[in-house]
C-alpha cells in the first residue's frame, strides 16, 4: 500500500491519483465496470444504444427458438415524436412463400439469383472470429439466404459451410489484391467463379465511416489474416478511402461491367452511404449515358455498424438510412431506371416491421449485421476493436472464439432469420398486402414534432417516373440534378 501510494504521489499522468493516493484507484475501478453496471442494472427496455434492451431481447428469443410474443401491451409512447407505425387493413391477406424472395440479375441469358428478403450484411473475417464467420455461413446455408463477406475477402471460413456468398470488393481489394495493392483481375476471376459466390458487391463507402476505408486494428491481425489479405502484421490495416481501379461515375459503371464479365455474368452491384446528393445523381446520369446499370445498389445508413471507426466519422458523417434509401429509390424512379435493378437497405434494422418500413421507402430486401451478431451471442459489450470480445464474436483470440459452437450457433442464426421473415410476412399481410412489391410510402406513419402523424410520403420527397428527364426537374432534386456530371464526381 505504501509503495502504491508513493507511485501515485509521483504520478504525472493521473491528477486524481496524485491528489488522492491509493483511494483514487476506486474511481478508475468504477469507471472500468460502469458500462456493465449501466447495462445490467440501470438501463431500461428502450434506453440502450445503439440497440436497446428490448431489441436485443427479441433477437435472443428468436435465435433460441423461444416464444417471442409480448404480454400486457406496448411499452412505447406512440404519441412521442419519431414514433412509427404501419396502417393495417380490415381485409388482411396471407402472403405466400413468393413474398419471401426476389430475383437479382439475370441479364443476357444468365440465371437470376433468387435472394431472400433478409440476408447477412457485410462483416469481414478479421473483424469477426473464424468461428463467428463459419456459424453465420452455416446459418445462411440452413436458411437459404446469402452471407456478405465484408471487404476482408472470401476466406476459407466463409466457404467451408456451403452458404451462399455476396463477395464484397473494397478499396483494399482483399482476395483480389495485386502486389502493389491494386486490383488483380486473374485473382478476382478465380474466386468469383466459385459456385458459392452468388453476388459481387463493390464497396464505395460504409455508413459508420463513409469516405474513410476499412479499419482492422493491429491487435486483431493474425498470421492467417495477414496472409489472406496480403498485408503486414504489427500495424493497423487501413483500406484507402477510394478505389484505384476506376475513377468517376462512368469509371464505376465500367468496373461493374468488367466484374460482371470476369465472373461469368453473376449479379454485380455497389454499396454506398449517401453523402453529396449530386454525386449519386452523377452515377444516375452515367447510367443513362452509358446504358450500364448495376444489378443492385446497397444503401447503408450513417447509423450502421462497424468494428472500428474514427469518432468524428461514426457520429458526424453520412445520411441516415431512411433519408438515403428514399433518395436513392426516388432518384432511380425519376430517371426511369428503377425497374432495372434492386435496392438493398443495410443500416439498422431488427424486426419484421423494420423490414416493411424499409421496403415502403423503396428497398427490395434488407441486410442485417449486428442482429445476426446478437444471434451468435453478442451482448453489445462494444469491445469489437480491442480483441477482447467476451462472447468470442469479434476477437481473434482462439480461447475466446471457442465459445462459439459452429453447429449450434449456426442454427441460432437460421432460427432468427426464419422468425423475423415470419414476422415480416405476418405484418405485411395485416397491412393488406400479399407482396412487398405493393408497399409504398403511404403505408408507414411517423409522429411529427407537432403531434401529428404523417405518412412517409409526406416526410420524404417522392418523384414520379421519369420526372428527372423532363424539361422541369422537381424542386427538391433540381439543384443537385443540374450540378451532377456523368463524367466526374
Amino acid at each position: 500500500m505504501v509503495g502504491l501510494g508513493l507511485h501515485d504521489v509521483f504520478n504525472r499522468n493521473h491528477n486524481v491519483l496524485k491528489n488522492y493516493p491509493v483511494v483514487g484507484h476506486i474511481r478508475y475501478l468504477l469507471e472500468f465496470i460502469s458500462p456493465e453496471i449501466h447495462q445490467y442494472f440501470i438501463e431500461g427496455p428502450h434506453d440502450g444504444r445503439p440497440f436497446d434492451r428490448e431489441q436485443r431481447a427479441i433477437v435472443y428469443l428468436r435465435a433460441r427458438g423461444r416464444p417471442d410474443v409480448m404480454p400486457f401491451g406496448t411499452q412505447l409512447d406512440l404519441m412521442q415524436h419519431g414514433a412509427e407505425f404501419a396502417r393495417h387493413s380490415l381485409a388482411p391477406k396471407t402472403p405466400g412463400p413468393a413474398a419471401e424472395r426476389v430475383d437479382i440479375g439475370g441479364r443476357d441469358g444468365t440465371p437470376a439469383y433468387a435472394a431472400s428478403r433478409l440476408n447477412i450484411s457485410a462483416m469481414s473475417f478479421g473483424a469477426l472470429s473464424a468461428n463467428a464467420v463459419r456459424a453465420l455461413n452455416r446459418g445462411a446455408k440452413l436458411g437459404g439466404f446469402f452471407h456478405n463477406t465484408g471487404e476482408g475477402g472470401a476466406s476459407t471460413h466463409h466457404l467451408d459451410q456451403g452458404g451462399d456468398l455476396c463477395w464484397q470488393i473494397g478499396t483494399g481489394y482483399f482476395g483480389c489484391r495485386a502486389p502493389d495493392g491494386g486490383f488483380d483481375a486473374d485473382r478476382f476471376r478465380e474466386t468469383a467463379l466459385l459456385p458459392a459466390v452468388k453476388l459481387i458487391e463493390i464497396k464505395l463507402s460504409q455508413g459508420a465511416k463513409p469516405s474513410h476505408g476499412g479499419v482492422l486494428p493491429a491487435a486483431k491481425i493474425t498470421a492467417e489474416i495477414a496472409a489472406a489479405r496480403g498485408i503486414a502484421r504489427g500495424a493497423d490495416c487501413l483500406s484507402p478511402p477510394a478505389h484505384s481501379a476506376f475513377a468517376g461515375p462512368q469509371g464505376l459503371l465500367g468496373f461493374v461491367d468488367r466484374l460482371r464479365a470476369l465472373s461469368g455474368g453473376k449479379p454485380v452491384g455497389f454499396k454506398l452511404c449517401v453523402g453529396r446528393r449530386d454525386e449519386f445523381l452523377a452515377i444516375v446520369k452515367a447510367m443513362i449515358a452509358t446504358g450500364i446499370a448495376p444489378d443492385f445498389i446497397t444503401v447503408d445508413g450513417a447509423e450502421g455498424g462497424t468494428g472500428a471507426a474514427p469518432f468524428e466519422f461514426s457520429d458526424s458523417l453520412g445520411l441516415p438510412l431512411n433519408e438515403g434509401l428514399s433518395f436513392v429509390h426516388n432518384a432511380l424512379v425519376g430517371a426511369g431506371l428503377r425497374p432495372r435493378l434492386r435496392v438493398i437497405a443495410s443500416g439498422k434494422a431488427v424486426t419484421g416491421f423494420d423490414m416493411v418500413a424499409k421496403m415502403a421507402l423503396g428497398a427490395d430486401m434488407v441486410n442485417m449485421a449486428r442482429p445476426m451478431m446478437f444471434a451468435l451471442g453478442c451482448i453489445q459489450a462494444r469491445r469489437c476493436h480491442l480483441n477482447t470480445c467476451p462472447t468470442g464474436v469479434t476477437t481473434q483470440d482462439p480461447a475466446r472464439a471457442a465459445a462459439i459452437d459452429v453447429e449450434h450457433h449456426g442454427e441460432r442464426v437460421r432460427r432468427f432469420h426464419d422468425a423475423t421473415i415470419r414476422g415480416f410476412r405476418d405484418i405485411l399481410g395485416a397491412m393488406g398486402h400479399e407482396s412487398p412489391d405493393t408497399l409504398g410510402p403511404g403505408d408507414i406513419f411517423r409522429r411529427l414534432d407537432d403531434g401529428r402523424a404523417a405518412p412517409y410520403a409526406a416526410v420524404y420527397p417522392q418523384l414520379e417516373p421519369g420526372a428527372l428527364l423532363g424539361p422541369t426537374v422537381p424542386e427538391p432534386f433540381r439543384a443537385d440534378w443540374l450540378a451532377a456530371r456523368a463524367d466526374r464526381f
